[in-house]
């Protein structure tokens, strides 16, 4: 018996990179697969392939969540996971970041996430309890120059977390955080990241203690185990996948 079967799993920005993996772990361990991302050509390609269900959504839209909830009852009768894992990052210092990119960030980041732990609440109860994982990141315990806004955006995704588990144990609906860094993605590895922000990215993950990049599976294998029955008993939980990057300096 795989993992997850019989579990059914919304995943925002399922299209590529984290999102991407997540939707071909929960896959292979026996999920019903629902894709949620602006990226049409790849998502519905990937949700071809997996034989998961593809919806057009924008992450801080109320309507769209609701589309997507929707849409995801309509295919498989239940919901029972919610990964919020869609995400952007820009690198700006507070004194160049105009307001306006400030504000999208948060919508994205953090506001996004709170419209869909609202939009699944009454699927879930309805569903006997759920899971929702919350892709915070490292940058939601230590903030980095250039990251004013992802890092607000991220520490603010651990507060949301906290708060709805506080409020939606009583439904056996368990909700966890999720903190990825030096993780290998197509926006890590961007050079012009490392331009904006000076930092040398090969230095930067020499400093990590396993030695490696992290790749996207990694992180996939922990939103597994918090979707699974085996994590029944963590809510409200902060889960690092980050090669042990925040375990000290590296002198």
């Amino acid at each position: 018996m795989a993992r997850l079967d019989g579990k059914v799993a919304l995943i925002t920005g399922g299209a590529r990179g984290i999102g991407e993996a997540h939707a071909r772990a929960f896959a292979a361990e026996g999920a019903q697969v629902v894709i949620g991302d602006l990226l049409d050509d790849r998502g519905s390609a990937l949700a071809a392939e997996l034989g998961a269900v593809f919806v057009r959504m924008d992450v801080t839209s109320s309507a769209d969540w609701a589309a997507a909830v929707d849409a995801t009852v309509s295919a498989h009768g239940k919901l029972n996971v919610l990964v919020n894992n869609a995400g952007i990052l820009r690198f700006r210092t507070v004194a160049d970041m105009a307001e306006e990119e400030l504000r999208r960030v948060l919508d994205v980041n953090l506001i996004g996430p709170w419209l869909g732990m609202k939009a699944v609440i009454e699927p879930m109860r309805r569903a006997g309890g759920g899971s929702i994982i919350n892709t915070s990141s490292v940058e939601g315990y230590a903030a980095a120059a250039g990251l004013s806004a992802y890092a607000a955006s991220k520490f603010g995704v651990r507060g949301i977390t906290k708060a709805a588990a506080r409020e939606l144990g009583a439904h056996g609906i368990r909700v966890n955080s999720l903190h990825p860094g030096g993780v290998a993605t197509e926006l890590a590895l961007d050079p012009s990241n490392a331009d904006a922000t000076g930092i040398d990215p090969e230095a930067f993950f020499k400093a990590i203690p396993l030695g490696r990049w992290g790749l996207p599976q990694d992180v996939a294998g922990a939103a597994v185990y918090l979707a699974s029955d085996e994590s029944a008993y963590c809510t409200g939980t902060e889960v690092l996948v980050d090669g042990g990057l925040l375990s000290g300096p590296g002198y």
